[in-house]
């Protein structure tokens, strides 16, 4: 009975040894150091600018008006992490994208947290995600940002096997809050911003609260305001220069 009790406790901690290694790499947006010692990208460092990058989308109103802003800027630029699900729906708002000399990149297909997925389910549903991407842009897929910010380590492992970045950000605006105001939203981007952040925004709200791109779209011209008051423009991230186009 003892040696049952002590081999049940010994397996038990093993459990939970590997779980917490499971769920290591989910501290990287709050953990900096732990997020660049595992490889992924926070800033893009020598960057002569600022990357703003709107996740969650595309939608019908929250993308063509960020990209009508990006447009009256001029030459800003973003990159959009894209959930397959979505571009699906609106293939062609993702060739809007493209044609504006925007990049497009991948998000996920489903916006499920990793933590709760098998590796083979983040594989399958990344794969997904990527083929609608690419159909729909003609890019091919470099970058991958998970849901919520949030890999697990199998998640980790398996964007490093695809060849795409793991990339998070460095200044969010907390926008998916039904608290967030315009102004919340461009002071968290802006207050510290530097040339190689990553700016993290959203131009849907499907997995937020609810219009919460109205308010993002409301922020964004002060976002650029002060971004150029200071000498910094909006940039693509920098992987490989411009995205490779799929033949």
């Amino acid at each position: 009975m003892r040696r049952a009790v002590v081999g049940g406790l010994a397996a038990g901690g093993a459990l939970a040894t590997a779980g917490a290694v499971h769920s290591v790499p989910a501290l990287a947006p709050v953990a900096r150091p732990l997020g660049r010692a595992l490889g992924v990208v926070l800033r893009e460092e020598g960057l002569d600018g600022v990357a703003l990058t709107f996740d969650d989308g595309p939608h019908p109103r929250g993308t063509p008006a960020v990209l009508e802003l990006l447009r009256e800027a001029g030459a800003a630029k973003a990159t959009f992490f894209l959930v397959g699900e979505q571009v699906e729906r609106r293939p062609t708002l993702v060739a809007e994208i493209v044609a504006a000399g925007h990049r497009v990149e991948l998000h996920s297909h489903r916006h499920r947290t990793q933590l709760r997925q098998t590796a083979r389910a983040i594989r399958d549903d990344a794969n997904r995600a990527c083929a609608a991407i690419e159909e729909a842009g003609g890019q091919a897929v470099a970058d991958f940002r998970p849901p919520n910010g949030i890999f697990s380590a199998s998640g980790l492992r398996a964007v490093r096997r695809r060849g795409w970045r793991p990339v998070l950000w460095s200044q969010w605006g907390r926008d998916w809050d039904a608290d967030a105001t315009a102004d919340s939203i461009a002071h968290r981007c802006t207050a510290a911003v530097r040339a190689g952040d990553v700016v993290l925004l959203h131009d849907a709200d499907y997995y937020s609260a609810p219009d919460s791109w109205v308010r993002t779209v409301a922020a964004l011209p002060l976002i650029l305001e002060t971004l150029a008051d200071r000498g910094l423009s909006s940039r693509l991230l920098r992987r490989g220069g411009a995205a490779t186009t799929v033949h």
